[in-house]
């Protein structure tokens, strides 16, 4: 979830970085690198071979987000209203207006991503009792908005968060870690006993839900983190 207007700042009034901002130091971008690159070669391969491809990666990973940011949002409405979404009314949204007939599969796919998630909603019997919940930690000195905080089907305090992305990666336990460290300090009547972690694949939609009872080992991993964020800027200082 993005960041409040402004950012998080403590008690104190001093502005303190965000859980994603925190991650970011630290975050891989090889995964994108390699897709890239793979995409470089597919398109390659397809001119060789007099296929059209598209003029410049700009345009695949256009059409690859808006197919899973369709999606998403469908999704994420779903939860935070409660209720079945009107996907006619999402598609003709003025970012989708540009597709024509013959890329009605951006469309299609987005469809199919999001009744995955609803035959999949209606058997966990999931229900969100929080969303979009902006939450700063004075022990730790750091912010963070939440997808959505919910109960499942035994009762259980549950924290959900949802992606639009072609695989799990690790700072995406880390991040569920940081937001779980934000409800035992701040609303510990939503204390987490269970992670719940929705995701859309760019190209396909394709639905998948990933669920971990603990993640213990990642707190400890967020707050070293957050230690070397500290860190990091105090040796840029120095150096600057």
């Amino acid at each position: 979830m993005a960041t409040p207007k402004g950012g998080y700042y403590a008690a104190d009034g001093k502005r303190i970085p965000s859980v994603t901002t925190i991650l970011g130091r630290f975050k891989d971008s090889s995964g994108l690198i390699k897709w890239a690159y793979r995409q470089g070669i597919e398109h390659q391969l397809l001119r060789s071979n007099g296929q059209p491809a598209p003029n410049d990666l700009y345009d695949v990973t256009q059409k690859a987000a808006d197919a899973g940011t369709i999606a998403h949002d469908l999704i994420e409405q779903h939860l935070l209203q409660g209720q079945e979404q009107d996907w006619k009314a999402f598609v003709a949204r003025e970012e989708f207006k540009h597709y024509s007939d013959n890329e009605q599969g951006v469309v299609d796919r987005a469809m199919n991503g999001y009744a995955q998630f609803k035959k999949w909603i209606a058997q966990t019997n999931l229900k969100i009792t929080h969303t979009e919940l902006s939450l700063k930690s004075e022990k730790y000195r750091f912010g963070g908005t939440l997808d959505g905080a919910g109960v499942d089907a035994n009762g259980d305090r549950v924290l959900i968060d949802w992606k639009t992305s072609n695989a799990v990666y690790e700072d995406y336990l880390v991040q569920l870690a940081a937001y779980a460290l934000l409800l035992e300090e701040c609303r510990p009547e939503l204390n987490p006993k269970g992670f719940h972690l929705l995701r859309v694949a760019r190209e396909s939609a394709d639905f998948a839900h990933y669920y971990w009872g603990e993640l213990d080992v990642q707190k400890k991993q967020f707050l070293l983190m957050r230690e070397l964020y500290d860190l990091a800027a105090i040796t840029k200082k120095r150096v600057g």
